[in-house]
């Protein structure tokens, strides 16, 4: 009895489809409500924007954005720190990430952001940058991962002059600082220390806003060493000096 005959050979795979396009990605992020995205080229012009971002400068449209250069659109202070970082990144050809910033919004609220930065190659060298800075709201009660950190949170809010290390606030949580670090990040988009120094700056916020107590023991309240110290980090994560802070919102 002959063989049956061979099963037809299957068909090729099919071939990878196309990966998405420049512009499909730009009118992707353009539907962010709660990232800022920008693009800049080597000398530091933006090349594109989404309305997220053109809700944090004075301007109304991305046209008016667009071509511009940061030390064009914010205070001197933020376009310097934004300018560092970019230089940064172009220069050496590696991504700034998870960069923990005071942004202000577009109803002029400041609120926590967490800016990374990515280089984009050309065929001989960096030709550009692109950023996001994803909006760090609040977490809800219903976050399955809050009540597990309530006591961390709780020490380090408690502690604003005393800040506690990792250990600690593991030790807070009942668990390992490696577990604290994933459910830091999954539930504030923070690491342990970056949430610490949030909570610092947070009530240096409230002490210079609501109280006339001097600068240089509101920097002990915190935890600083002394008032410059206190100074160079809020001016690095907020764009302006404690002192400019004060004024502006009071």
């Amino acid at each position: 009895m002959p063989p049956p005959p061979a099963p037809p050979p299957a068909p090729p795979p099919a071939p990878p489809s196309a990966p998405p396009s420049t512009e499909a990605l730009l009118e992707l992020f353009g539907e962010l409500t709660g990232v800022m995205f920008c693009a800049k080229d080597a000398q530091g012009r933006y090349t594109d924007v989404n309305e997220a971002f053109v809700r944090r400068t004075n301007e109304r449209t991305r046209a008016a954005v667009v071509g511009r250069r940061a030390s064009d659109l914010f205070a001197p202070a933020l376009a310097e720190r934004y300018e560092e970082q970019d230089a940064a990144v172009l220069a050496t050809g590696r991504p700034l990430r998870h960069e923990l910033e005071l942004i202000r919004r577009g109803r002029g609220t400041a609120g926590w952001y967490v800016t990374t930065k990515i280089p984009v190659h050309g065929p001989d060298a960096v030709v550009g940058v692109v950023s996001v800075s994803e909006d760090l709201r609040s977490p809800e009660d219903s976050d399955p991962g809050l009540p597990a950190l309530a006591r961390a949170v709780e020490l380090a809010a408690s502690r604003p002059d005393r800040p506690p290390r990792v250990e600690e606030m593991a030790a807070a949580a009942g668990c390992s600082t490696s577990t604290l670090e994933r459910r830091m990040r999954r539930v504030f988009g923070l690491a342990p220390t970056q949430f610490v120094l949030r909570t610092r700056i947070d009530h240096a916020r409230a002490l210079l806003t609501g109280t006339s107590v001097p600068l240089a023991e509101i920097a002990a309240a915190c935890g600083f060493h002394d008032q410059p110290a206190f100074t160079r980090q809020f001016a690095r994560l907020a764009g302006e000096t404690p002192g400019q802070y004060r004024r502006r919102t009071r």
